[in-house]
């Protein structure tokens, strides 16, 4: 890993925001329901307050949730979990959103108790939650960078290991999962070199117990890629 891979990241860790056009139906979700179940960042200093019903007991967050089933599926897990799910691709918003968002109800419908969405790049969240205000953090599938030129992109960086371990709560897990061999060899270089979680070795082709599955999953099984499963602990009394 060269010097220049670790300096620190350029504004944007994604390209397009959008892939195949949008379906009028999609575009209502991100024009109508969005608004009504977005996280806004003036809510960010006091998140769990940001929830509605009955308090939440703890504060979980997804980085980059693709289509939605595992986000999802942990927050109907979970239902004493404030859940916020980060995504800052359009296709992938409305897939989640059009499970939670009956058709015709999208300039109406009332969010989830225990659930938002952040529809922004997940570094400025995170840079404006309050320290130790986490209990979980997942990064599923997250996009590779697979060119060396591109190392800097990469979500697990030495700037956002920082900040995750200053969210966190000491014993706090944050589990993570890739498929490509370029980026799983990163994730072994770049948590080998921190001292603020304890990493121990993943699991390999087999999800850890509690872990929901996701279509990323799915398409890496059929094309013969093994994930890797991580879970790292914050350290600390």
């Amino acid at each position: 890993m060269s010097d220049t891979s670790l300096k620190s990241q350029p504004e944007r860790l994604y390209g397009r925001q959008r892939g195949h056009p949008l379906r009028a139906r999609q575009q209502r979700l991100l024009d109508e329901a969005l608004p009504r179940l977005r996280l806004n960042p003036e809510q960010a200093a006091d998140p769990k307050a940001a929830f509605t019903g009955a308090p939440v007991d703890q504060l979980w967050l997804e980085i980059g949730f693709g289509g939605g089933e595992h986000a999802l599926d942990q927050a109907q897990r979970n239902p004493d979990v404030g859940y916020i799910a980060s995504e800052v691709f359009e296709n992938g918003l409305c897939s989640l959103m059009s499970r939670i968002v009956p058709e015709g109800e999208e300039d109406t419908i009332t969010p989830p108790d225990h659930f938002r969405i952040w529809p922004d790049d997940a570094r400025l969240l995170l840079k404006s939650l309050p320290d130790g205000c986490l209990d979980r953090a997942y990064l599923m599938f997250p996009d590779p960078w697979p060119k060396a030129r591109h190392a800097k992109r990469r979500f697990i960086h030495p700037e956002n290991i920082r900040e995750l371990a200053r969210l966190l709560k000491p014993g706090a897990v944050w589990r993570v999962a890739s498929d490509h061999p370029v980026y799983q060899d990163w994730v072994f270089e770049i948590m080998g070199a921190q001292d603020l979680f304890d990493a121990p070795p993943p699991a390999k082709g087999e999800r850890p117990e509690s872990w929901s599955p996701t279509r990323y999953e799915a398409k890496a099984y059929r094309e013969g890629r093994v994930p890797f499963y991580w879970t790292f602990t914050r350290r600390g009394a």
